[in-house]
């Protein structure tokens, strides 16, 4: 019977393994706190925003600009001031540039995942022609809990007299759901709240695999449990009628109706009749984006990779690299790239029973895909 036996060469052997997709194109290193959003301005601008986790974080905006980090729109404005939580940015989760090349910047008002207080939660509009905020919207806390955490947006100008936004409440601790923002009276009001699409582990429960191991919450002192997160991903349709979301912790892509959303008559059962279940996804994934073309994106961070999903329904591969080390938040670009960062959310200490296991630096990618980012104004 044949023996299988190793030489001294076979030590040195290149043995087949993992194989990259798509052309995977560093844009810019960070070697301080870890980001989450990214966007582009219609004429090549690129903002991030670094949320409060943990890390020391100078300013929680920054234009990268000339291959440095500048706090954006200014120093004072990132300068949290702890007697009035309006009075800057405090922990911004996401950037986005809307149909009329203006920056919106999402506050979650939550460093550390705390419990957010009134005036914290707000939505800012930064003016990019004078570089100035010309817009601050505050929620009430019947609309973001005390529990809220929000996580992304997008939007649609042509809705109401200014346009609506749509955020996601990615919550690991209270009721997860969709916030909606009028943004020309500022007015808000939630929707799909604590329904079970919005939650992890919809729709039958979940537990990603991330580096080959099971991603679950574990402390020094050896406890572990599963993680929480819900609505977290978000993208809108093409032609504006379908908002598409995803929670953190599942496989699952769902859609809603917009026109639903933003009646803020409707009751939430009324809303929750115009969801599509769209299916799995091919993994758990953070990020959603769409194009002009109808195709749906999203991060895939159980195989190191970004999938499109085609208007006929099937999905394909854009990229997948060993170097995707949990791409987070997604941005199409006037310029026919997709932005996405990879800040190793999977690898911080909660995750390691106290172990910091992250390796900088944090990178952010881009990959071309040929079509455009969707405008409606």
């Amino acid at each position: 019977m044949p023996v299988a036996t190793l030489s001294p060469e076979d030590s040195t052997r290149n043995l087949p393994a993992d194989e990259s997709y798509g052309l995977l194109e560093p844009v810019a290193y960070f070697d301080g706190a870890m980001p989450t959003g990214v966007t582009v301005s219609h004429d090549g601008r690129i903002f991030v925003c670094f949320p409060k986790w943990g890390d020391e974080v100078r300013y929680t905006v920054c234009e990268y600009w000339k291959g440095r980090l500048v706090a954006f729109p200014n120093e004072e404005a990132n300068r949290s001031v702890p007697i009035d939580p309006a009075a800057a940015f405090i922990s911004v989760q996401s950037v986005v540039v809307d149909p009329a090349n203006r920056l919106w910047i999402l506050d979650t008002g939550s460093p550390r995942f705390e419990l957010t207080q009134y005036g914290g939660p707000k939505l800012i509009c930064v003016d990019l022609e004078m570089d100035a905020i010309v817009k601050k919207i505050l929620f009430p806390q019947d609309v973001v809990l005390p529990t809220s955490y929000l996580n992304d947006m997008r939007f649609d100008l042509r809705r109401g007299a200014e346009g609506m936004a749509f955020i996601t409440d990615s919550s690991d601790t209270g009721p997860n759901g969709i916030i909606v923002v009028d943004l020309g009276t500022g007015q808000s009001w939630r929707r799909l709240h604590d329904h079970p699409t919005t939650k992890a582990g919809a729709p039958r429960g979940c537990l990603p695999v991330v580096e080959g191991t099971p991603f679950l919450e574990r402390s020094p002192d050896g406890k572990t449990q599963p993680m929480k997160v819900g609505a977290d991903g978000i993208a809108i349709s093409a032609d504006g009628s379908r908002l598409y979301y995803c929670p953190l912790i599942s496989r699952w892509l769902y859609s809603v109706a917009t026109e639903a959303l933003a009646d803020p008559w409707l009751d939430d059962e009324t809303v929750a009749q115009t969801i599509n279940d769209h299916g799995d996804k091919g993994g758990a994934g953070d990020g959603l984006e769409s194009d002009a073309e109808g195709n749906i994106y999203a991060t895939n961070y159980e195989h190191n990779a970004i999938l499109r999903r085609t208007p006929d329904g099937l999905w394909d591969t854009v990229a997948h690299d060993a170097r995707l080390l949990w791409p987070d938040t997604l941005s199409v670009a006037t310029d026919g790239y997709i932005y996405v960062t990879a800040n190793q959310f999977h690898r911080q200490a909660r995750f390691h029973h106290g172990k910091d296991l992250r390796r900088k630096p944090y990178t952010l990618f881009r990959v071309a895909i040929g079509t455009q980012p969707i405008l409606l104004r």
